[in-house]
């Protein structure tokens, strides 16, 4: 082994210029690199020259740096906790620390070399050959959570809806506390696949609510997905508009298990018989004019006193538009259609094309259903 590792340092080099003839000590650090250069090199930049030439440089960029400050295979929690101290003191934006070693794979790696160097220096003193541990290991975690069953005989709703032009049943299975644990999806004009497929949708989330999932994350997930059929909605209280059938349904799970009454059109507080309507205000708080005395000496007015009387005046004040009248009708007749629009499952908005309240929510923006246009999106 000795021979071979001669030969490959004449043929290869030592692919580092530690011990290099002609070359002080002292100019080593100028060639230092990231890690160990070579079998032999033992020199590498440490974790403090890797964070002072950050900070030497991150004064004059706006943002942060992308660099990799490596750390040795030998270095410790400590090490870590003193390299993010450092960074902050010296107002750094962003570090990376990467420890030689971490990964099963890396670009550079200076752990296997001195991992099989002692292997081998361990065969020549034993006069051994033990086998090599598995360096590589497959490691399979399993699901922690364990799953809650449901009761045999449970509570829950059944929604029958209309999303546009199909029939959607939509039930639903509860814990014995009352939170969902289950779904069912029937589709009236669909075909096999298209209802099988929706089974299945319903039963990988059943799963997951029963191992924990929070009915939170699938609300946030499929809310406001677009696709066919979707539009009008007929048969539900509170949901006048879907972008899908899955939107409809997690809406409407939404409303029911989370109170999240800001994915529904109409509240349900709203539907109370003895529910009034709340009018708001146009103004805050009545104008209210000041006033001030002033002596009236042209023309004078005489008293039975003598002298001259003080007249109580208003002050200047705003002059109200001739077509005020007007103005208030245009804007309660405005609310009022605001508020139609709403009811109707609209965002409320005007349309900048035509002016029609038929905008409905597409992805990050809005589009016309009257006349197709957007408010940005292609």
């Amino acid at each position: 082994d000795e021979e071979i590792r001669k030969a490959n340092d004449a043929c290869c080099g030592t692919m580092t210029l530690e011990g290099a003839p002609s070359l002080r000590a002292e100019h080593l650090p100028v060639f230092d690199c990231a890690t160990k250069c070579g079998r032999y090199g033992k020199r590498f930049i440490q974790t403090d020259g890797h964070i002072e030439m950050m900070a030497a440089v991150q004064p004059f960029i706006s943002g942060a740096i992308s660099k990799t400050i490596n750390m040795p295979h030998t270095a410790t929690i400590e090490d870590v906790k003193n390299a993010y101290l450092k960074s902050w003191g010296l107002s750094l934006k962003a570090i990376a620390l990467y420890r030689d070693g971490s990964k099963l794979s890396q670009p550079l790696n200076a752990v296997a070399e001195e991992f099989y160097e002692d292997v081998a220096q361990e065969e020549l003193e034993t006069g051994a050959r033990p086998s090599l541990p598995q360096v590589i290991e497959k490691v399979v975690y399993r699901y922690l959570s364990k799953r809650r069953v449901l009761p045999s005989r449970r509570g829950g709703y059944t929604q029958k809806a209309d999303v546009g032009g199909h029939k959607v049943y939509l039930r639903t299975g509860e814990f014995q506390d009352g939170t969902l644990g289950e779904i069912f999806l029937d589709m009236h004009k669909e075909g096999a696949a298209f209802r099988s497929l929706m089974n299945c949708f319903a039963i990988a989330v059943s799963i997951g609510l029963q191992y924990g999932v929070p009915l939170e994350e699938f609300v946030e997930a499929f809310t406001f997905t677009r696709f066919e059929p979707n539009g009008m909605v007929k048969g539900h209280d509170n949901i006048k508009m879907a972008t899908s059938v899955i939107d409809y349904i997690f809406r409407d799970l939404a409303m029911g298990y989370l109170g999240r009454y800001d994915l529904v059109h109409i509240n349900p507080e709203d539907l109370r018989n003895d529910a009034v309507k709340k009018q708001e205000a146009d103004f805050e708080e009545e104008e209210v004019v000041s006033v001030r005395k002033v002596p009236m000496t042209s023309p004078s007015v005489e008293v039975s006193g003598g002298g001259l009387q003080e007249a109580v005046v208003p002050m200047e004040t705003t002059k109200v538009p001739p077509n005020y009248r007007t103005m208030v009708k245009d804007f309660d007749t405005l609310a009022d259609n605001v508020r139609g629009a709403r009811l109707k499952g609209y965002e409320g908005d005007p349309c900048p094309e035509c002016g029609q309240f038929t905008l409905v929510r597409n992805g990050s923006c809005l589009k016309c259903n009257s006349c197709g246009a957007t408010t940005g999106c292609s």
